[in-house]
This record gives C-alpha cells, sequence and structure tokens, in this order.
C-alpha cells in the first residue's frame, strides 16, 4: 500500500485524468493511506466523503478534501474566537 503525506497530496492527485467523476478518484486512490498529524486515513474513503460528483482539476479535489479531514489532523490548533 502507498503511503502519502497531507502535504505531498498533489502527488497522488496528479495521476487522476481530469475532469474526473468521484467514485472513479475514490476508487483510484484506495490504495493510498494520507498520513496525517493524528494518524493514518484511507484516501479513497476520504475522496468517496466529498460532496462532489466530479471534479474538474486536482486542485478541486484538494479543496474538497480538505473539507472531510477532522480539524485536528492538519496539525494545526483550534484557533481561538477570543473569550468575553
Amino acid at each position: 500500500m502507498e503511503e502519502v503525506k497531507l502535504s505531498r497530496i498533489d502527488d497522488a492527485f496528479e495521476r487522476l485524468e481530469y475532469p474526473v467523476e468521484a467514485e472513479t478518484a475514490a476508487t483510484e486512490l484506495e490504495g493510498v493511506t494520507l498520513l496525517l498529524a493524528d494518524g493514518e486515513r484511507n484516501l479513497g474513503e476520504l475522496v468517496g466523503r466529498t460532496n462532489s460528483d466530479r471534479f474538474e482539476s486536482a486542485d478541486d479535489l484538494e479543496a474538497e478534501l480538505h473539507n472531510v479531514l477532522p480539524r485536528e489532523a492538519v496539525g494545526e490548533p483550534y484557533q481561538s474566537e477570543g473569550e468575553g
């Protein structure tokens, strides 16, 4: 099984031919493990959870992927809106 860091996700996405149906992208990426700050996830499963039916580009797919990642996965602390 292939492993890829979130910072290098574009390497995996560049292998797809765009535009691509979400179901096809999920199937193609099923064998890729995405390494995150809080562990790892199956990239194909994450792509399958996105709200899009189709991706026009790798950037489009990456933007949608970030919408389904848990906040702690990217390794950034929660931002406080301030108190009071």
